[in-house]
């Protein structure tokens, strides 16, 4: 046989993509996944900037793990005492532990060790707070509704994971913020009743400091709490490609199908951009922001503490609110519990987020709605749903701008005690205030359609003259209002006269 009848043998044996076509076909065989990986990158994402917000938590998260095994390799988690001998001067022969003894040397010592320790702080900053937008979008559209209730529950669930894993990454360091941050917890397992001794002496292996609880919250923050949140992470993208994609109303869009690009090519070039855009920013907000200079701080000490020191954002609703909660305490059956630190951080919270974990049972009992829903609701035609929801909001606000009374009051030359009571006014009558305020925005947003005075959205644009004025929404818009039941909800006037969408973008039916 001659040298050509040879090749064209193995390569008529090859199939028409060559030998790595007959290797993914070999593995395919074996394994199955051909039919996912079709179905996978046949999905259709809708086009909408709001579902980048999503996005935005899983790239911080991947930057995350990368920088986090970086500084991994470097970090020691010990609490034993060691003379400080680095590169920082203003801090040479101090004791110290080797926990801040090894963070400073990463700053300072380790190539590129300060950019990878401000790049994981903003990152865990960025990713926290778009998980917290992430949900605002999902609540106020409504994407929380049937059939998406666990995809909810775990989103909730990852927001706690991600606040409680900061916080621990947050304390490793040893500093004198941290330090006292870590002071602060314990004094809030203390304040659990019955229990919280037994905890807290569990936890850091006796009474404060302890010398376990640097490297036990190294464990649970490098180790376990990343674990949980990785699995979360991935059964939440099972569940979007399970039950596909919400989408808002508009041409072509019925509870019924899908209508956007699909995975491969469009989407997938897109986020891999958008992937290289996240992480690029991160590391501009690494290398030119300054973010917990611990070697400033210097070693925690628990005599010393400084002024205008404020924990994280995502923590600030926590330390607000143990700010301004009153000296009170419960004495009973020879034990103290010590209102002034449980309510305000253990059961406030603790209801806070089972409220916001259980909202689509509270919804779905108060507006018998068990139907299934893929199309998003305008808040404007939920105002009683958003107008809860920004009395919320307005309340951790609040709560958050009272975790600094204390600069507050140096700022404006006024009494710590007039700032504190200012701020228990403001915490307790913001929501009040926000509720019916949002309420009447909602309603005046709405219009009239149609004999039977049927309620609809109504679309803010601004004219030539610079005046804005509200006119109705177009008739294909998801028509819905508070007063009606769910099967009197409208749709489409007609769904089979709906108007086709552009060329280019798919149709999937669910």
């Amino acid at each position: 046989m001659s040298d050509v009848t040879t090749r064209r043998a193995k390569k008529a044996a090859q199939g028409p993509y060559g030998a790595v076509g007959k290797a993914l076909g070999e593995l395919d065989d074996r394994l199955g996944v051909a039919k996912g990986g079709r179905t996978f990158l046949d999905k259709v994402f809708p086009d909408h900037w709001s579902f980048m917000l999503g996005e935005i938590a899983l790239y911080s998260f991947v930057v995350l793990l990368v920088t986090g095994v970086f500084l991994t390799l470097y970090y020691v988690p010990s609490q034993a005492i060691v003379t400080y001998r680095g590169s920082y001067l203003p801090l040479y022969g101090q004791h110290v532990t080797e926990a801040f003894a090894s963070s400073v040397n990463l700053s300072f010592a380790v190539r590129a060790g300060l950019l990878m320790r401000q790049m994981h702080h903003w990152a865990t900053d960025i990713f926290v707070g778009a998980i917290v937008v992430h949900m605002a979008r999902v609540f106020f559209t409504g994407a929380f509704r049937r059939p998406r209730e666990l995809n909810w529950t775990i989103g909730t669930t990852l927001l706690i994971l991600a606040i409680v894993n900061g916080f621990l990454g947050y304390s490793l360091p040893d500093d004198l913020v941290s330090g006292t941050g870590i002071r602060i917890a314990y004094s809030i397992i203390l304040s659990v009743p019955l229990v919280g001794t037994y905890l807290a002496f569990f936890l850091f292996g006796g009474n404060f400091p302890g010398t376990d609880i640097i490297p036990r919250f190294f464990i649970l923050h490098v180790l376990i709490v990343p674990g949980i949140i990785i699995t979360l992470v991935t059964v939440h993208m099972i569940l979007l490609v399970r039950q596909k994609h919400t989408q808002f109303p508009g041409e072509g869009r019925t509870e019924k199908n899908v209508v956007g690009a699909p995975m491969f090519p469009v989407f997938m070039a897109k986020t891999t951009g958008f992937l290289f855009l996240v992480a690029g920013v991160i590391a501009l907000l690494g290398a030119f922001a300054q973010i917990n200079p611990i070697w400033q701080f210097g070693p925690y000490d628990a005599s010393r503490i400084s002024y205008a020191v404020q924990p994280d954002w995502y923590m600030g609703f926590l330390d607000g609110a143990l700010r301004i909660f009153p000296a009170w305490s419960f004495h009973s059956f020879g034990y103290t519990i010590p209102l002034e630190v449980t309510i305000p951080a253990v059961i406030f919270p603790g209801l806070l987020f089972n409220v916001i974990m259980i909202w689509p049972a509270i919804e779905r009992r108060f507006t018998k709605d068990y139907a299934e829903h893929n199309l998003l609701d305008r808040p404007s035609n939920r105002p009683k749903r958003t107008a809860a929801g920004v009395a919320v909001l307005a309340f951790v606000s609040m709560l958050f701008i009272a975790s600094s009374t204390d600069v507050i009051a140096n700022f404006f030359h006024v009494s710590l005690n007039t700032v504190l009571w200012a701020m228990r006014v403001l915490v307790l009558v913001s929501p009040f205030v926000a509720y019916p305020l949002t309420y009447r925005i909602c309603k005046e947003m709405q219009g009239v359609r149609g004999a039977g005075k049927r309620k609809t959205a109504n679309v803010v644009t601004r004219t030539a003259e610079g005046e804005y004025v509200a006119e109705p929404a177009p008739a294909y818009v998801d028509d819905v209002a508070d007063d009606l039941e769910p099967t009197e909800v409208p749709r489409f006037i007609d769904e089979s006269e709906a108007p086709a969408p552009e060329s280019g973008v798919r149709i999937i039916e669910r």
